[in-house]
């Protein structure tokens, strides 16, 4: 009779351990992409796109260079040095940047998308190398997106492509080509003629159309101050194409077809971007920052907020008011209520969750994992933003043990605190 009971008692616990659930997504490794492609077909394009709709980190090496100097890093003062006297910033040194970026904490939380690398340049790596690198990389690609298109497309586009001097806003030649606005548009005419049924969606693109052909970009004062780019001359474009396919060619159709084929994703270049960006884009995952400046107002605002799921309410994390930053570290600090920090998971009964976007004008708080942690001061904030995972994952963030040794005088105090210190690695 006891055992019907016990077996009647375990069929209505909650098998869902939100503990295990919890730590499995934090040790869970974030979505990685790499973009591949001829030159000019369109991979900075949609990395940055792909970037911006999964908040991923998007490393390229034009952005990674603005980045140091930016941030004054000893990689960016170098990078300074070199373009101030006029010289370009060598392969070997753009590598290094990429390859330290890829290892920072915001790639461990959020993930990347990473364009132009493996490089055409074999001044400081073979391509073989540089993809023996990718391949050894902590954080893997978990996606080869590669962007195909012919030879002769490419090389039509990339000479069509003009540039603003004053900008450097790079326009392709449906943007500013009179004539080929205006075949457009009778194309489109014409498509409108055949069907009626398309009649109400072939009127919203005359509509455009008629729109685009009022931008300035058509005018003529403005289309003489556009100009060609040595490298988007034909001959030029030509001779790149070629330098690609004899080097980075083969071994990344070999690398290409060592990699699964659910996680290689062909695209036709020949697509317009917003086209290539909606196969491969994913709404889903999108970051949260929102923040208040007093803790009465936090727990205010937050209770007004839409819930993860019914009854499902905004908590404490375990460690109350205590920073987790500054318990990984061995202090006890209270976290000031100006930088509180919560984190809410967004989950399903399988393992979707889904972030959302709040801005707010005084501060930002994060969202994830359903609880609330306060920071002692900006720079924690700044850390735990960047990658919390490191201070929530066991045995971390717990408060640290302190002792307290007490004795008569010459009993040893000092030397068994220091023996205790050196052993736990704590401070005396």
């Amino acid at each position: 009779m006891a055992s019907q009971e016990e077996k009647q008692a375990q069929s209505f616990a909650d098998i869902f351990d939100e503990d295990e659930a919890e730590k499995s997504f934090l040790l869970s490794k974030p979505i990685c992409m790499l973009i591949l492609g001829k030159p000019g077909s369109g991979k900075k394009t949609l990395a940055r796109k792909l970037a911006q709709v999964w908040k991923c980190i998007f490393i390229e090496a034009s952005e990674v260079i603005q980045l140091n100097i930016r941030e004054e890093t000893e990689y960016g003062l170098k990078c300074q040095e070199l373009l101030f006297k006029g010289q370009s910033v060598s392969e070997e040194l753009v590598t290094e940047m990429i390859l330290k970026r890829l290892e920072s904490p915001e790639v461990a939380h959020f993930g990347y998308v990473l364009s132009g690398f493996p490089s055409l340049s074999e001044e400081y790596m073979t391509v073989s190398q540089q993809i023996e690198k990718i391949k050894n990389l902590k954080f893997k690609p978990d996606f080869l997106i590669n962007i195909k298109c012919s030879d002769y497309d490419l090389c039509q586009r990339i000479s069509g492509q003009r540039q603003h001097p004053d900008s450097g806003q790079v326009y392709q030649r449906n943007q500013w080509d009179p004539n080929v606005i205006v075949k457009h548009k009778k194309e489109k005419d014409q498509q409108e003629k055949e069907s009626e049924e398309e009649e109400e969606e072939s009127e919203e693109e005359v509509k455009e159309e008629e729109e685009t052909a009022e931008d300035p970009l058509t005018m003529s004062e403005f289309l003489h101050q556009l100009v060609q780019r040595p490298e988007d001359m034909l001959e030029n474009a030509e001779e790149r194409i070629g330098t690609y396919k004899d080097i980075m060619l083969r071994p990344l159709e070999d690398w290409m077809a060592e990699q699964d084929s659910q996680y290689l994703i062909e695209l036709d270049g020949n697509q317009q971007p917003d086209d290539l960006f909606m196969v491969t884009s994913d709404t889903n995952s999108i970051c949260c920052y929102c923040c208040f400046n007093k803790q009465d107002e936090l727990f205010r605002v937050l209770s007004s907020y839409k819930l993860i799921a019914p009854r499902y309410r905004w908590r404490r994390s375990r460690w109350g008011q205590a920073c987790p930053v500054a318990l990984k570290e061995g202090d006890i600090l209270m976290g000031d209520p100006d930088l509180a920090v919560r984190l809410a998971e967004f989950y399903t009964l399988y393992y979707c969750f889904m972030w959302c976007l709040y801005l707010l004008a005084f501060s930002s708080v994060l969202s994830f994992l359903g609880k609330m942690y306060v920071l002692s001061s900006p720079e924690a904030l700044k850390t735990f933003t960047s990658n919390p995972r490191p201070y929530l994952l066991p045995p971390m963030p717990l408060p640290p043990c302190k002792v307290l040794v007490f004795g008569p005088s010459l009993s040893g105090r000092t030397t068994i605190c220091n023996l205790i210190a050196e052993k736990y690695k704590g401070k005396v």
